[in-house]
């Protein structure tokens, strides 16, 4: 069932449609992990439910187990896979929080003790990069 608002043209349903290709890091039947391509910092991932939903204000509450317990995951994997000192979880709901992609979706950073996230300036990544980090994460998920 799709939610009434929810626009099926956004790019995160167009990647889970295999439409536009993804560096992606873990999937299960409920749950997509795949590279951020405009990152705010090293080995920054998104976790994408497959359920169609806006954002989590709208999202039916089944969606949230399965997708908080992958976000867990991944961020222990990008923690072990670079060495991070620690990881940022961000997860925006309509525009005024900053939310651009309309498809709920949550951020995983690692962070590094006296680095800042980089702005979200629209910058893509080298595709080589993301799958170089891409390959890191998938190793620590396996380990």
């Amino acid at each position: 069932m799709t939610e009434v608002n929810y626009d099926t043209g956004n790019i995160f349903a167009k990647i889970l449609r295999g439409e536009i290709p993804s560096h992606r890091v873990y999937e299960d039947k409920a749950v997509v992990a795949f590279m951020d391509v405009m990152p705010q910092g090293l080995g920054h991932t998104l976790v994408v439910p497959k359920a169609p939903s806006r954002n989590l204000l709208d999202a039916n509450p089944s969606t949230f187990g399965p997708l908080f317990a992958v976000v867990q995951k991944v961020a222990q994997a990008v923690k072990r896979a670079f060495d991070a000192d620690g990881v940022t979880i961000m997860q925006f709901n309509e525009p005024a929080s900053g939310q651009t992609v309309y498809h709920l979706h949550v951020h995983v950073i690692p962070r590094f003790d006296g680095i800042p996230l980089k702005p979200h300036t629209g910058a893509m990544e080298k595709p080589e990069v993301l799958a170089r980090n891409a390959e890191k994460i998938r190793a620590a998920l396996a380990a």
